[in-house]
């Protein structure tokens, strides 16, 4: 049966509905970036309240950027902008909702005033994102925005007709400050330590080259809140969304499958109100760190961790690389022993408990998270997710060889073929300039550990950080992934 607003209420009884579609709703929020996270985490929370029959002015309208957003807005608008969110366990059965929090999604490419009218419309009163880590265009090395990059460049040229996230955001609040309406909320919900405050350098940064006054409007009216977003969303692959099509009976364009586990925690900071998320699960505070830290370093640290070594080792999905006890131990190692004594206590939060919990959520083999999906963009992951762990381990002169070993099999990865002779490509923006500095097998750590836009500079310094690098990636070279470990553990 074709998912839309008509056959709602044929759909089989497994399946909850929503229960707002005939309410009187209006759009409150504007999301750039409608992908598959978006709509199982932040959509997801968004429908739960509305669900409740409250804040039904803070519906969704989404926004589209790039090309490639008009097959997903097409998909959805086809069934009304509906979907079903497919939560997948090991052990419980799956849990299907049609979601229905987002009303409209608007592309750039179809007409860009609409869009700059929409988000200047006072009824749009936050403007959240997902644009992936390296969407901000910030030079991980320096902390500066990145304004030589050719996008830019060309919307300074052309600010009639803005195209990146950034000369959007600033042409629609310059249209709100001539007209008198107040700022919406800046609400970034990408995995980005101080995810608001790199938001507000990238858009403070922007203004100031393009229209200074409106920098400190921006810059005295704004806010933007920092957020901890967490729930791992894999692509829908095509056997999933057929055995999806089998259980439920329901023709669905744009399925989303997740784990059960969600969390989101974020700061009280907003500009002009903000729904009541609470009442869903969402967990506010006055400082989003510690539990952005945990996070960042132990979830998404550790997802690096395994998946260039697995995916060396021929593996293709997480849960296979946790069956392996070689990787179990090795990723327990890590985030004992490199990571926890990094963090500070977080509150209301068991840390060992939560470290059992991620070995769990890695090993949901239902979901089938595809190894290739945590590889992509190496050059902007490692950075935010690796490097800073690492930098903490040299300067505390603690053991490097663990993290180490991180960066060597991405080194590995970066060649292109794993240990059974398969060959793959590379899912990054700067694949090509990351591929340049492994050719050279003689300079290669030089060359590598040098890139100062991915590693910094202590990293490069670090006589005992570069001693572990060239064993671990002697080691994976000699004796392959699953020897490495042992030898590792062994130590």
């Amino acid at each position: 049966m074709k998912l839309n607003r008509h056959n709602l209420d044929h759909l089989p009884d497994n399946v909850t509905k929503p229960t707002y579609l005939a309410s009187d709703t209006q759009h409150g929020i504007a999301h750039i970036g409608v992908g598959g996270f978006h709509r199982a985490h932040q959509a997801f929370y968004t429908h739960a309240l509305l669900d409740q029959g409250r804040d039904l002015d803070w519906r969704i309208c989404g926004i589209g950027l790039r090309p490639e957003d008009r097959q997903i807005r097409d998909d959805l608008a086809a069934q009304d902008y509906l979907y079903t969110l497919n939560e997948l366990g090991n052990s419980d059965p799956t849990q299907s909702r049609i979601i229905g929090s987002i009303g409209n999604l608007l592309l750039a490419e179809d007409s860009i005033q609409t869009v700059l009218d929409k988000l200047a419309s006072p009824q749009i009163r936050i403007v959240s994102l997902t644009i992936t880590e390296g969407g901000y265009c910030i030079d991980d090395s320096s902390g500066e925005f990145r304004s030589s990059l050719p996008q830019i460049q060309q919307d300074l040229a052309h600010p009639e007709s803005p195209r990146t996230v950034f000369a959007v955001l600033c042409a629609a609040l310059a249209q709100r400050r001539a007209d008198n309406t107040p700022p919406f909320t800046v609400m970034s919900c990408d995995n980005l330590p101080h995810n608001g405050h790199v938001a507000r350098k990238a858009l403070l940064a922007y203004a100031a080259l393009s229209n200074p006054e409106l920098h400190d409007w921006i810059a005295a009216n704004v806010n933007f809140p920092n957020a901890m977003v967490d729930r791992i969303t894999p692509i829908t692959s095509p056997t999933q969304r057929l055995q999806l099509h089998a259980q439920l009976g329901i023709d669905d364009a744009a399925p989303v499958v997740c784990e059960p586990f969600s969390q989101w925690v974020l700061e009280d900071r907003f500009s002009h109100g903000r729904p009541a998320w609470e009442t869903v699960g969402v967990q506010f505070t006055d400082d989003v760190t510690p539990y952005e830290d945990m996070k960042i370093k132990l979830l998404n640290g550790s997802h690096l961790a395994l998946t260039y070594l697995g995916f060396l080792k021929g593996y293709r999905f997480v849960h296979e690389t946790l069956s392996d006890p070689l990787f179990v131990a090795y990723l327990r190692a890590y985030m004992d022993l490199d990571v926890t004594p990094q963090l500070a206590p977080v509150p209301g939060i068991d840390l060992s408990h939560y470290k059992n919990t991620l070995i769990t959520r890695f090993s949901n083999q239902a979901i089938a998270d595809q190894l290739e999906r945590v590889c992509s963009d190496g050059s902007s992951k490692l950075p935010k997710f690796i490097v800073p762990t690492i930098n903490r381990l040299i300067a505390d002169g603690a053991e490097l060889k663990r993290a180490a070993l991180v960066v060597a099999a991405w080194a590995l990865y970066l060649k292109g073929i794993d240990e059974n002779g398969q060959t793959y490509v590379i899912s990054d923006p700067r694949a090509q300039a990351c591929q340049a500095l492994v050719l050279d097998e003689q300079r290669l750590t030089q060359r590598l550990l040098e890139d100062e836009a991915i590693f910094g500079t202590a990293i490069a310094q670090s006589a005992a950080f570069v001693e572990a690098f060239e064993w671990c990636l002697s080691s994976l070279r000699e004796v392959g992934v699953s020897a490495t470990l042992e030898r590792l553990a062994a130590q």
